[in-house]
């Protein structure tokens, strides 16, 4: 029998019957509703809004959290989901990732019950949509270094300060913002229309063009004591954030990487040089089964990490490894895959290029490629180099 080229070590028979049904469903969702548009969203540089009810239909938004409306899937769960969004674009995937791993978990494990109850269930079903403000203008792998700050003034806090490359932030119903403080790092939970915040989109992206990326400003934008974070005070609130999204990227942009594999392998045999097909060659399949190499490793990588997961195990270094190996993998697979379809490459017609321009951007955000390679080789050494 033949093996499956995008799944060679049968991974899929290492889930559960529910891990399957959830993976089912979401590829069925990706199939039948996300693919026939986006190609022309990410052509139009424009989100397809009109899915969140789809995805928030199906149990994705917050799916693995616990009570307040959400799904309470395991982490194999979650990173399949993850997959498989990816596998239609890494801007349908984002939306998703923000949402759950970005705002409603941090609502969820540092946030009042009160806050809970008033945001959670309605961010499950779609009708709140959440931005996480952590990175800024002057530099984003160095949040410590952080410029937006909040005072207090009587029971309230004002805050001042900017954030730039925010998924969601211009159609966001609240931002998770974390401001500098007498007291260290706190998160606060800015609603929209509050006045003196402002989220304009930035335009004129060539990556993540079927995604809403904005800047926030806060120009004395008064919080109250109700809106902040009770739980964290210091960098391990985003932090923890962080390690959540990174997650979900490490199973994420294997989707992507399948699906450029996918069409070169459906072109290859039938794209016929010099009398026979392309895939016939030597070459070709040279690179082809290096191809299949680095998706296999990286799809049992995410499957252990997410066992560790489950277990309660997994520690931020593990993730660091698995959103740098399995970031690069994808990058490199969907470059390789854009320069074997010759000039077809380069159109939109086909799904490489779009894949490869999205890639550029998943390799920086959530940790740059060298800052995971640093926070390894850290706990490699017990010396931090950064």
């Amino acid at each position: 029998m033949p093996l499956n080229p995008l799944d060679l070590y049968d991974v899929a028979s290492a889930l559960t019957e529910e891990e399957r049904m959830v993976q089912e469903s979401v590829g069925r969702l990706v199939d039948d509703k996300v693919l026939p548009v986006i190609q022309k969203c990410f052509e139009e540089h424009r989100f397809p809004r009109e899915l969140v009810p789809e995805l928030a239909g199906l149990g994705l938004l917050g799916s693995s959290l616990q009570g307040y409306g959400c799904a309470g899937l395991n982490a194999i769960s979650y990173g399949l989901i993850c997959q498989e969004l990816e596998r239609g674009d890494s801007g349908i995937r984002s939306f998703v990732s923000v949402q759950s791993s970005l705002c409603m978990y941090p609502i969820h494990a540092y946030g009042s019950e009160e806050q809970k109850r008033k945001y959670l269930p309605d961010m499950a079903r779609g009708e709140i949509i959440g931005c996480f403000g952590l990175t800024e203008p002057h530099g984003g792998s160095d949040p410590a270094n952080m410029k937006t700050h909040a005072k207090r003034r009587g029971k309230d806090w004002v805050l001042n300060g900017s954030k730039m490359w925010i998924t969601n932030g211009a159609i966001a119903n609240l931002a998770v913002v974390w401001a500098m403080t007498e007291e260290g790092i706190r998160g606060f939970i800015v609603e929209k229309g509050t006045p003196g915040f402002a989220a304009p989109e930035i335009e004129r992206k060539f990556s993540l063009r079927a995604s809403v990326t904005s800047a926030l400003f806060f120009d004395n934008v008064t919080v109250p004591e109700a809106n902040v974070l009770p739980g964290v005070v210091g960098l391990k609130g985003p932090l923890s954030c962080l390690t959540q999204a990174r997650y979900g990227i490490a199973w994420g942009v294997i989707g992507a990487a399948q699906a450029c594999l996918a069409q070169l392998l459906d072109y290859s045999r039938t794209r016929v040089l010099f009398g026979r097909p392309l895939a016939q060659n030597q070459t070709i399949q040279v690179r082809l089964a290096d191809m299949a190499r680095r998706i296999t490793a990286a799809q049992l990588l995410a499957l252990q990490l997410g066992r560790l997961k489950d277990q309660g195990r997994m520690q931020p270094p593990q993730v660091s490894l698995a959103k740098w190996n399995n970031c690069r993998m994808a990058l490199d697979i969907a470059r390789d895959c854009r320069d074997m379809l010759g000039g077809a490459g380069i159109s939109a017609e086909y799904v490489p290029v779009r894949h490869m321009l999205n890639l550029e951007s998943v390799i920086t955000y959530e940790g740059t490629e060298t800052i995971h390679q640093l926070t390894l080789g850290r706990e490699l050494t017990g010396l931090s180099a950064f």
